[in-house]
């Protein structure tokens, strides 16, 4: 069940999504709030959930990570065991950033970061491919970033 949130809640959301490094007097000044209720606000929104974490972006082409996949994943058979040996699998390798699961004719999509294509490739069949309950990989290299955002649209809700 969604959390109704008032215009209050959304301003500190905008903000710490620009910012999440800012401090709670810049964040209640800007949001016209004391900045003991700006903190009582933004704790309320974190016990509830809807602030996961706050956290570093960190540009991985910047720090020599060159490959960006994307790669579509079949499991066989789908069942509750194969499910949970890939998705524990997911959990332990850090080059997978994100992994979705996909109505359609895959399974998932994970997003998956590398030095190299070298060590793309060594990733894939010396870790990911040891999971015997993946069936097929679809990859698809990811030539520019044309838009990356993490912000949730705020005023949509």
């Amino acid at each position: 069940m969604a959390i109704i949130l008032d215009n209050t809640d959304k301003a500190i959301l905008r903000e710490l999504q620009e910012d999440g490094s800012i401090s709670n007097l810049d964040l209640s000044k800007k949001i016209g709030l004391s900045p003991s209720a700006c903190l009582a606000r933004t704790k309320n929104l974190v016990e509830a959930g809807i602030i996961k974490k706050f956290a570093a972006i960190v540009d991985e082409r910047k720090i020599g990570m060159e490959v960006l996949a994307l790669v579509l994943v079949n499991l066989s058979p789908l069942n509750r065991e194969t499910i949970h040996s890939f998705l524990e699998d997911v959990k332990r390798f850090p080059q997978i950033q994100e992994c979705y699961t996909l109505t359609g004719s895959h399974d998932y999509l994970l997003k998956i970061v590398a030095k190299d294509m070298e060590s793309y490739r060594d990733f894939i069949i010396d870790s990911l491919m040891q999971n015997t309950t993946i069936s097929s990989l679809e990859t698809s290299m990811v030539m520019g970033i044309e838009k990356r955002t993490i912000n949730v649209p705020i005023d949509e809700v």
